[in-house]
């Protein structure tokens, strides 16, 4: 199952757990310091894709869904039984924990399917551009990824976040401009 929509989770090991089940991209909050940055890529998402926010079933997973959906408004919510998230021997609750048919079952009702999306900028766009090697590349992308909204990336992030953000060559290339232009003043 492909999941249209960028679903927004806690951590890395939502992350493995959703990736494990279902075919889909993610943003991982970090915990329940939910950062500018990461709500302006949940912001762009949703502009672009949508969002779907499934977090853990317990009080800090409740607080995070409520700052998103506070702060970037229309997204979709995925809900997922406490019983079900458990870990073994009750050593936690999370996502994570839950199997694989649990984590479909939650996204069955409130996700799109959808053909994958194949970016306009290539591998090769951004060797030529200089953002991948090179003494440059680093600060190059730094700023690229504050003008696209997709934050700070390696080279192999950023062609990812292009992906998953769907980055208009026209939108790459005025970025790019811009930032070519700001390392000549």
């Amino acid at each position: 199952m492909k999941i249209k929509e960028v679903i927004v989770v806690e951590g890395k090991d939502d992350t493995v757990a959703i990736k494990r089940a279902v075919n889909a991209d993610t943003i991982e909050t970090n915990g329940s310091a939910v950062n500018d940055e990461v709500i302006e890529r949940i912001r762009l998402a949703q502009q672009k894709r949508g969002v779907i926010i499934f977090t853990d079933p317990d009080f800090p997973g409740e607080r995070i869904r409520h700052i998103v959906s506070q702060r970037v408004p229309g997204c979709k919510h995925a809900f997922l039984p406490k019983e079900e998230a458990l870990a073994k021997r009750n050593k936690g609750v999370g996502i994570e924990h839950a199997s694989n048919e649990a984590i479909r079952r939650a996204l069955q009702s409130v996700k799109q399917e959808v053909e994958e999306y194949i970016s306009e900028i290539t591998w090769e766009d951004l060797v030529t551009a200089g953002l991948i090697g090179g003494d440059k590349a680093s600060s190059r992308r730094d700023r690229l990824g504050k003008l696209l909204k997709i934050g700070r990336t390696n080279g192999k992030q950023l062609y990812k976040r292009i992906t998953v953000f769907q980055i208009s060559k026209e939108a790459f290339a005025a970025a790019l401009a811009q930032v070519l232009q700001e390392e000549k003043e």
